[in-house]
């Protein structure tokens, strides 16, 4: 009987040792995992930018953060990333991480979709071509696929334009964009933004003096492109439309050298073959407005287009200051002309 009880005894003392080794471990390891989850990865790692693919598993994001020198411990990496259920929801795109920054900091940043944001200006009055060259700059679109898509009907109904080109309706403004977005939800993004801009009364005045959509974007574009001053874009405004009421011709120096930003070329400084040239928008050949637009105008010129200043006004000069001479008769136009422009 005592012999039962030595081997007994002996049995449980095995079994608690057995148990307080297995916590003494899960302890450890508890500590180990904490650590590791905690601690910077290498703090000596340069900083630099990972590009998760759209599409990729988590088996892949983790040999990509491996091959970039982030992960270290691959088994507490899974389970964290389980743990942290980062292993469903990371994030495709580009991530700014450094060997400074912990596991979890980097799975949490990678679960919260905290990728890289490239901020593009895209200012008044520039040309499709020049914004799908911005954007290409970065490295956020295909421009040649972008270039496609700013003509394709199908694409262009889906943003409610209704016209042959996109030409006029990316408005102006600063953009967060990352590498991540695909170049059809980049150019939504910058398309919406216009449409935020017109509001129900715009589009009321569009009808009340009218013009189609498309013909009061090309109207803003062509005095966004004569002019930047914003004090006299009304003016500018009732010298086309006074010219439209009576038949002449428009006569912008713009939309003659237009035909150079389509192919992606600057516009020239205007000379007197560009306004002989015929081309579509040149409107010292053409009668009435452009087919369309000829830039991307800003919310001045746009509500310019709707609401000409109270003159007769038919011409105008620049007098080389960032402002125009305005005339109401030829006589005195010739007279600005020579003043400001042949003998400046």
């Amino acid at each position: 009987m005592n012999g039962l009880k030595s081997i007994v005894f002996k049995a449980i003392r095995h079994r608690r040792k057995a148990v307080a080794l297995i916590a003494l471990v899960v302890l450890l390891t508890g500590v180990a995992f904490y650590r590791y989850a905690t601690t910077p990865v290498n703090i000596l790692a340069a900083s630099g930018t990972v590009d998760i693919p759209k599409g990729s598993g988590f088996l892949r994001i983790a040999e990509i953060l491996n091959d970039a020198g982030l992960v270290e411990n691959r088994p507490f990496f899974w389970v964290l990333a389980l743990v942290k259920r980062a292993n469903r929801h990371a994030r495709a795109g580009e991530y700014e991480l450094t060997g400074a920054m912990s596991p979890s900091a980097i799975l949490d940043k990678l679960v919260r979709g905290e990728v890289k944001v490239y901020p593009v200006m895209l200012p008044e009055d520039i040309t499709v071509r020049e914004v799908a060259k911005r954007l290409s700059a970065f490295r956020l679109i295909d421009e040649k696929e972008f270039m496609m898509l700013a003509v394709n009907r199908s694409f262009l109904a889906s943003l409610d334009i209704e016209a042959d080109s996109i030409e006029g309706y990316l408005y102006p403004n600063t953009y967060r964009l990352d590498r991540s977005m695909t170049t059809q939800e980049i150019i939504r993004i910058i398309v919406g933004q216009f449409w935020k801009k017109v509001t129900p009364e715009m589009r009321k005045r569009v009808e009340e003096i009218g013009l189609t959509m498309s013909e009061w974007v090309t109207l803003s574009s062509i005095i966004g492109k004569e002019s930047g001053n914003r004090a006299e874009k009304s003016l500018i405004s009732a010298v086309f439309h006074n010219r439209l009421k009576l038949g002449m011709k428009l006569q912008s120096d713009p939309t003659a050298i237009y035909h150079f930003a389509q192919n992606g070329n600057p516009g020239p400084a205007v000379r007197k073959e560009h306004l002989q040239t015929e081309t579509p928008h040149n409107t010292y050949k053409i009668n009435g407005l452009p087919p369309g637009p000829i830039a991307n105008p800003g919310i001045d010129s746009l509500r310019a287009a709707l609401y000409p200043a109270d003159v007769d006004y038919l011409y105008f000069v620049a007098k080389n200051d960032g402002t125009h001479f305005f005339s109401t008769n030829l006589a005195a136009h010739n007279r600005a002309v020579l003043k400001y422009q042949i003998n400046k």
